[in-house]
């Protein structure tokens, strides 16, 4: 009888310790994400500060929040995106079924938000044309004359908005929207 209770023992303690390793295993270490990076956008003679951060800790929590500020310090744009927004319109042979892959996959959008490609000097080029992908004319005209940058993100697999500060109504608006 001792045997054998020292035998099912043993193996709880087996299987618990078994147990954690795993959960371990498929656990992933997350940070919050918070860069800042400063860029001259609405003014090109001063620097506006971008600012990035993902909070949460599953994907269904989670939100990426995009800011800018000008140089005085006032905020100029505000967007906070969904983490099931930005995993809904994803490439659909990319496998997020698990949720480690989601974490893993949202942490890269936020970590690749300030790549250099995505500030774009001048925003719209003195040659450049609108097409269907313009939403506001008027704006993509004054930014060919102003020469200000923009500045792109992703929504999903086939959504880049294209931002850009219009001097004339003093606010950031999108200028381009496409794939």
């Amino acid at each position: 009888m001792r045997k054998l209770l020292l035998l099912i023992t043993i193996s709880i303690l087996f299987l618990a310790c078994q147990t954690g390793k795993n959960e371990k295993e498929d656990s992933i270490e997350f940070k919050n994400v918070n860069q800042s990076v400063a860029k001259s956008f609405s003014d090109l003679e001063k620097l506006d500060t971008f600012n990035i951060e993902l909070t949460g800790r599953k994907p269904e929590e989670m939100v990426l929040t995009f800011t800018i500020k000008n140089a005085a310090g006032k905020e100029i744009y505000n967007v906070k995106l969904k983490g099931t927004d930005l995993l809904g319109s994803t490439d659909p042979n990319l496998d997020l079924s698990k949720e480690k892959a989601q974490i893993v996959f949202l942490k890269t959008i936020a970590d690749d938000f300030f790549a250099e490609d995505n500030f774009l000097e001048p925003a719209v080029m003195p040659e450049d044309k609108a097409d269907n992908y313009v939403p506001d004319k008027v704006l993509y005209e004054e930014l060919k004359k102003s020469g200000l940058n923009g500045f792109k993100y992703r929504l999903g697999k086939e959504n880049n908005i294209y931002i850009a500060w219009s001097e004339k109504e003093q606010k950031v608006k999108i200028y381009y929207n496409c794939c």
